[in-house]
Parts: structure tokens; sequence; C-alpha cells
């Protein structure tokens, strides 16, 4: 009786190893918060560098005269309603997203707050990844061994003019999101699979 128990047991563990030789079970490395935040900044590296989208409210309207980025060309009857030309100035340091040279401000009313005009930096530059939490299994379309973390990403303002970098800081602009991002090991190493 003895015996028996003792082949089932070695026959169980024989079994065992032999799965887990067939299957290739091995340990993946580990991934610290430095190591993701140091792929998830190449991928944004590695990405063409893009100017900064800012939403100019009236005060920032004002900054940008002051600042003589824009000069106004046209009030329309209703006395809120302007049209704004980018000046020599303006034009090294904005650009309208619709092509152009003329701001169209269009706000509903004299009182209307919430009225905002895009504008993007002529300056570009490439998103910044900061503060990288906790990093988890994952399961991902497509891959065998996944991981995944939260960040935060930042525009960088490095080269933006001091009025512009004002403006930006006005209410209705979004300097950081949090994101999320999927690591994938690759051939033994860990790499950005994918920025959500």
């Amino acid at each position: 009786m003895r015996n028996k128990l003792q082949w089932k047991v070695l026959g169980a563990m024989a079994l065992l190893g032999a799965g887990m030789a067939f299957t290739g079970c091995k340990s993946a490395p580990d991934l610290t918060q430095t190591q993701a935040l140091a792929l998830i900044q190449a991928d944004y590296d590695h990405a063409a560098p893009q100017g900064i989208s800012i939403m100019v409210n009236n005060d920032g309207m004002v900054q940008g005269a002051l600042a003589k980025y824009w000069n106004r060309t046209t009030i329309y009857p209703n006395k809120y309603w302007a049209d704004f030309k980018l000046t020599d100035e303006g034009k090294k340091v904005v650009k309208l997203p619709a092509g152009g040279d003329t701001i169209q401000w269009r706000p509903d009313s004299l009182d209307d707050k919430n009225y905002m005009y895009r504008i993007v930096t002529v300056q570009a530059n490439h998103l910044r990844a900061r503060d990288v939490g906790d990093i988890s299994d994952e399961m991902v379309a497509g891959v065998d061994t996944a991981k995944g973390a939260d960040f935060t990403e930042g525009v960088d303002l490095t080269g933006v003019p001091d009025t512009l970098q004002q403006i930006v800081h006005n209410p209705g602009n979004k300097l950081s999101a949090k994101r999320h991002a999927d690591f994938a090991l690759v051939n033994g190493a860990w790499t950005a699979h994918g920025i959500q």
C-alpha cells in the first residue's frame, strides 16, 4: 500500500515537471517604476514633437494683445465680436489650427465668460511622463506576458515664451492628464506596448 502511494506521488511530480518543461514556465524579469517611466518617455520621444494647444479666454486675449501677439482689426456692431490679426511677433510664437492669421472672436454675449479660442504654439516639444503608479500584471490582447501602470502625462513648456506660459495657466487649459501604459515582454525585455 505504501509503495503504491509513493509511486502515485512520484508519478504526479513527474507529470507536473513535464508540464512545466513543456509550457516553458519562466518567470518574467521585474519591471520597476523607473524602468516603466523610461520606456514611456522613450515612446513619447520617438513620436514627432508637437505644439501645445492653448485655449485662450478673455484674459488671455488681453495678455496676448499686451504682448503684441495680435492686434484688434475689426469690432462688430454688437461690441463683443471682434477680429484680431496676428502680428509678425505673434506668428513667431503661435499658429491658428484652421490656418490664416485672423482670430475671429465670437462670444455669445458681452458677459460670456466661457468663450475660448484655440491657438497652438509654434514651439514643438515632446510630451512628458511622470508619476508612474503601481505596476500590475495585465491581460493584453496578442501579448503573452504583460504589465500595466497608470501615470501622468504632461506638456513640456520648454522654449515657450513667458506670456504664452501665463496664458496656458489660465482656466480652461489642461496641462496634464492621467494615462495608462501597457508593457509587453518581448525576447526577455520589457517594451512599451501601448498608451491609453
